[in-house]
C-alpha cells in the first residue's frame, strides 16, 4: 500500500516541479503586470483573452488526453494509440487555426478589439499550439517521463518570462524615457504602447513554438498510422469528457467572460482586471491541484486492476484533504503580506480571495472523487455532474453580477464545485463503492474555517504585525493537530512499504 502512495507523492511532486515552478514564476508576472499597468481595465484585457484561451483549449483537445489515457493501457500497440489521437488533434487544430485567422479581424470587432486584432491572431496561434502538444504531453505522463515534461514545461514558462520582461520592462521604461528626454532608442522603438499589455500574448506564443521545438521528437519517433475503429471508439469515450470540459470551463472561466458585458461600459474591464487579478492570489490551491491531477490520473488507471485500489483512492482523498485545508490556512493566515503580491490598485478584490479558494478545494476533491466514473467507464455521469456545477454558475452569474460585480462570479464557483463534489460522491457511492474517511475530512477541513473565522475577529482591530503572529500561531496549531492525530498513521504506513 505504501509503495503506491510513495510513487504518487514522488511524481505529483515531480509533476508538481513542472506546474507549481512554472506557474509560481508565472505567478509573479501578476505583480509585475498589476505594477506596470497600474488601470485595472489593461489587467481586465489580460484577464478575458486567456479566459478565452482556457475555453477553446477544451474544445480544441476534446476529451483526447483522458481517453489516450483510457486506450493506451488497454492496447499492447500503444504506438497505434499515440498515433491515431495525434493526428486526430493535428487535423481538427489545422482546421480550427485556418478559420480562426481568416475570421480574427471579425472576431476582434466582435469583442471589441478592432483597434487590435494581433491580440486575436496570436490567441488563436496559442491555442492551437496547446491542442498540438497536449497529446505529446500525455505521452510523457503516460510513459512517467516526468523529468522531460517538467524540464520543457519549465522551458516555456522562462521563455514566457523572458519575453515579458524584455518588452513591458525594458523596452516600455525605454520608450518612457525617450517621451520624457525626447530622444530615440533601439529599445524604445521596440515598444508599441497600443500593444502594451498584449506583449503577454506575444511573449506566450513565442515560449509555445520553443516548446514544440523541445517536443520533436514526439512528432517524429514513431510511425504514422491511423486506426479509424480506435478512432471511433475514442470519440466515443471522449465527447462525454467534452462536455464535461466544457461545463467545467464555464465553472471556472465564463464569470470572466461575461463580466464585462453584465455589468456597465464605465466599469466593465475595471471590475475583470481587478477581479482577474485577485483570482490569481487563490493560485497556490489551483496549482497544487493541478499538480496532483497530472500525476493522479495515469496513476488511478495504472492502480485499477488492484484489489486495494478503493482503499488506495481513499487513502490519497484524506491526505489530500489535509493537505489542501492547510494551503487555504496558509492563505488566509498570512493574507496581509500576500496582498501586495499586486498592485493596491486591485486590493478591492480582495473579499473574493477566501471563496476561491474554498471553491478549488471542492473541486479537488471532485477531481478525486471523478475517478469513479472514468474507470467504471460511465463518462456520461461525468458529463451530468459538470453540467450541473455549469448551470448553477450561469444563473447566479446572470442574476447577481449587475447587482453584486464579480463576489457573485466567486460564489457562484464556490456553490457550483460544492454542488458537484456532494453528487459525485453520493453517486460514487452507488456506483464505485469507496470507504472514504469523513470524520478525518471534516476534522481537518472544519478546524482549518473554524481558524480563519477566529482569525477575523481581530482583523483590522490590531497592528498588522500582532495579527501575523496570531494567524500563524493558528496556523501552528493545525499543523500540530496533524502531527498529534495523522502523523503516527503516516509513519506506520511508510514502515509497511
Amino acid at each position: 500500500m505504501a509503495n503506491p502512495l510513495k510513487k504518487l507523492a514522488s511524481q505529483t511532486a515531480v509533476y508538481g516541479l513542472s506546474t507549481i515552478l512554472p506557474r509560481f514564476l508565472n505567478y509573479w508576472l501578476v505583480p509585475f503586470f498589476t505594477y506596470k499597468f497600474t488601470n485595472p481595465a489593461d489587467f481586465g484585457i489580460n484577464t478575458e483573452i486567456y479566459a478565452y484561451i482556457s475555453f477553446l483549449n477544451v474544445i480544441l483537445t476534446y476529451g483526447m488526453e483522458t481517453a489516450f489515457f483510457n486506450f493506451v493501457n488497454k492496447n499492447e500497440n500503444k504506438n497505434i494509440v499515440y498515433s491515431t489521437a495525434l493526428i486526430s488533434l493535428l487535423s481538427t487544430t489545422t482546421l480550427f487555426l485556418l478559420i480562426g485567422l481568416f475570421s480574427s479581424r471579425f472576431i476582434a470587432t466582435q469583442l471589441n478589439y478592432a483597434n487590435n486584432v494581433n491580440f486575436i491572431q496570436w490567441m488563436v496561434l496559442i491555442i492551437a499550439s496547446d491542442a498540438i502538444m497536449a497529446i505529446p504531453f500525455a505521452r510523457l505522463r503516460a510513459e512517467q517521463k516526468a523529468i522531460k515534461f517538467a524540464a520543457i514545461k519549465i522551458a516555456n514558462i522562462l521563455v514566457n518570462i523572458g519575453v515579458n520582461v524584455f518588452f513591458i520592462h525594458f523596452c516600455k521604461n525605454a520608450h518612457e524615457n525617450d517621451i520624457a528626454n525626447q530622444t530615440t532608442s533601439t529599445l524604445g522603438g521596440l515598444y508599441n504602447p497600443e500593444i502594451g499589455i498584449g506583449y503577454a500574448f506575444l511573449a506566450n506564443l513565442i515560449a509555445n513554438i520553443f516548446s514544440l521545438l523541445l517536443l520533436t521528437k514526439e512528432f517524429i519517433g514513431f510511425s504514422f498510422s491511423f486506426d479509424k475503429t480506435l478512432w471511433l471508439q475514442m470519440l466515443k469515450y471522449a465527447l462525454p469528457l467534452l462536455i464535461v470540459g466544457l461545463a467545467g470551463m464555464i465553472n471556472e472561466t465564463f464569470d470572466r467572460i461575461i463580466l464585462k458585458k453584465l455589468l456597465p461600459a464605465d466599469i466593465g474591464m475595471h471590475e475583470l482586471g481587478v477581479y482577474g487579478a485577485c483570482y490569481k492570489i487563490s493560485i497556490l490551491m489551483t496549482i497544487f491541484i493541478q499538480a496532483f491531477k497530472f500525476a493522479a490520473e495515469p496513476f488511478f488507471f495504472s492502480h485499477a486492476k488492484n484489489e486495494d485500489s478503493r482503499k488506495l483512492n481513499a487513502l490519497v482523498m484524506k491526505y489530500f484533504i489535509i493537505f489542501c485545508s492547510f494551503l487555504f490556512l496558509a492563505t488566509m493566515m498570512n493574507i496581509t503580506w500576500i496582498k501586495y503580491f499586486v498592485s493596491e490598485n486591485y486590493w478591492a478584490g480582495l473579499h473574493v480571495v477566501p471563496i476561491l479558494l474554498l471553491a478549488n478545494l471542492f473541486l479537488g476533491i471532485y477531481y478525486n472523487l471523478s475517478v469513479w466514473y472514468k474507470l467504471t467507464g460511465q463518462t456520461k455521469f461525468g458529463a451530468y455532474i459538470t453540467l450541473l456545477g455549469a448551470a448553477i454558475t450561469l444563473i447566479i452569474n446572470f442574476a447577481f453580477i449587475p447587482t453584486y460585480s464579480y463576489m457573485a462570479s466567486a460564489w457562484a464557483t464556490l456553490l457550483s464545485y460544492a454542488s458537484m463534489m456532494v453528487v459525485s460522491y453520493f453517486l460514487s457511492q452507488k456506483y464505485y463503492k469507496t470507504n472514504y474517511n469523513l470524520r478525518s475530512f471534516f476534522f481537518f477541513f472544519g478546524f482549518a474555517l473554524v481558524f480563519y473565522f477566529v482569525s477575523l475577529l481581530w482583523q483590522g482591530r490590531l497592528s498588522s504585525i500582532i495579527e501575523l503572529v496570531l494567524n500563524n500561531i493558528l496556523l501552528l496549531v493545525y499543523c500540530w493537530l496533524f502531527i498529534k492525530f495523522e502523523l503516527p498513521n503516516f509513519k506506520r504506513l511508510n514502515a509497511a512499504g
